[in-house]
């Protein structure tokens, strides 16, 4: 008889636990990733920065590069500097946006990558996707799974708490990403890739149920292994699809049409997948979710990030323009200017002060 299978791509490494970094360098020699130590080490100019600190005596044959920002500028200047060296891999050390230069640059030059986040602000720590700033605005561009994540808990405990919240919002939205691929599926034919969407129902879930707080060592491991369970799923789909949906489609709509004024990526996915999972006639979930939200201190109303109720009719009504081809409940129910103020008078009663 045939074995039929799938090879699943994964990190062949995920260490998150207290102290993680302490360990760095033997969990990449134990496990084959740089035997040598020649490791391109790109750092932020902040949390990265400090964390050098620490750990350059323990990598001695590591060069280091400091990142400006998250420019496809600043990504490619940093594949030609790496390029001009002889390295095993390229370690990110600080915040999305270092992690994704890393993750774009590391692509470039053909080396394995090691994340190693600082906070826990959203789901691209482990996914197959670089998102960085460009002439036209904002580019997502594909790039390999990290070969290795390392997440140390006692850094995360210290990194600014609006940081990791915001991860809560990105990794609960998967709820209603899901729910959009499966009504893709019911009107569209799309096809679903059980395992993704078993994978990233299951991390969204987890975060979602968890009585835990920031706060919290238990609830952040629960949270860091639900964001790298999410990147994973993307890169058994082979796309977003099972972490983005109307969520994801309302946040990139804020951050076009509002670029200079948009929250963090997770507060936009938060309060997106709440308004979404009451727009599909979830209600009892929809109330639930905001709650959950409430309770880490997310927004679940567009006032709490800045935006005005018509501001936010203006970006739900826009927000399927963003990715063309996505089927959610959004382009389900193509709702006009004032039907959409009707259904968010409706959310607000529903979900309460």
């Amino acid at each position: 008889m045939p074995v039929l299978t799938r090879l699943i791509p994964s990190p062949v490494v995920v260490d998150i636990r207290p102290g993680a970094l302490d360990d760095l360098a033997a969990v990449l020699a134990d496990e084959r990733v740089s035997h040598s130590g020649r490791l391109a080490v790109a750092v932020s100019g902040g949390s990265g920065a400090r964390l050098r600190q620490r750990l350059e005596p323990t990598l001695p044959g590591a060069t280091w590069y400091e990142v400006g920002g998250g420019t496809l500028d600043d990504a490619v200047q940093l594949a030609s500097d790496i390029r001009a060296g002889h390295f095993d891999a390229v370690v990110g050390l600080g915040g999305g946006k270092i992690i994704d230069c890393a993750k774009f640059a590391a692509a470039r030059v053909g080396l394995p990558l090691v994340a190693v986040p600082t906070n826990l602000a959203h789901d691209g720590l482990c996914s197959p996707v670089a998102t960085l700033d460009n002439d036209a605005g904002r580019g997502s561009y594909g790039v390999p799974n990290p070969i290795a994540v390392v997440i140390d808990l006692d850094v995360i405990h210290q990194a600014p708490a609006r940081y990791v919240r915001a991860g809560i919002g990105d990794a609960v939205s998967n709820v209603s990403a899901i729910a959009d691929w499966e009504l893709a599926n019911q009107v569209k034919g799309e096809k679903i890739d059980g395992l993704a969407a078993a994978i990233a129902r299951q991390a969204g879930e987890a975060v979602l149920r968890h009585p835990g707080g920031i706060g919290d060592t238990d609830f952040l491991q629960v949270l860091a292994e639900a964001l790298v369970l999410s990147g994973i799923a993307m890169s058994v789909s082979g796309d977003s699809r099972p972490s983005s949906g109307a969520c994801h489609e309302i946040n990139h709509a804020f951050d076009l049409l509002f670029p200079k004024r948009a929250a963090a990526h997770g507060e936009q996915c938060g309060l997106g997948a709440a308004f979404a999972m009451f727009l599909r006639g979830a209600h009892e979930e929809s109330a639930y979710m905001a709650s959950v939200l409430r309770r880490h201190g997310l927004p679940v109303l567009p006032e709490e990030i800045g935006f005005t109720v018509d501001e936010f009719v203006r970006a739900v009504e826009f927000a399927p323009e963003t990715r063309p081809g996505r089927y959610t409940i959004l382009e389900h129910l193509d709702l006009k200017t004032d039907q959409i103020k009707d259904t968010y008078a409706d959310y607000v009663k529903a979900i309460g002060s």
